[in-house]
């Protein structure tokens, strides 16, 4: 899994594995789901990510499994 943070794009990509992605689907205005030819989702991004949340929230990224 691989969460990458564009500053320059402003956006966030999600990629949940490196599977081929064969199609994609903007689901809300700027929210874009990746799929594999299994229709899985592989992959999420979120555009003007500075307009869903706070910069100084990208300075610090959790991180919890269970």
């Amino acid at each position: 899994m691989k969460l990458k943070i564009d500053k320059e794009n402003d956006a966030l990509y999600l990629r949940l594995d490196e599977t081929e992605i064969v199609d994609s689907e903007e689901v809300q205005p700027g929210v874009i789901l990746d799929f594999d030819k299994k229709n899985r989702v592989v992959g999420i991004e979120i555009l003007a990510l500075s307009t869903r949340v706070n910069p100084d929230k990208l300075k610090i990224v959790q991180l919890e499994t269970a």
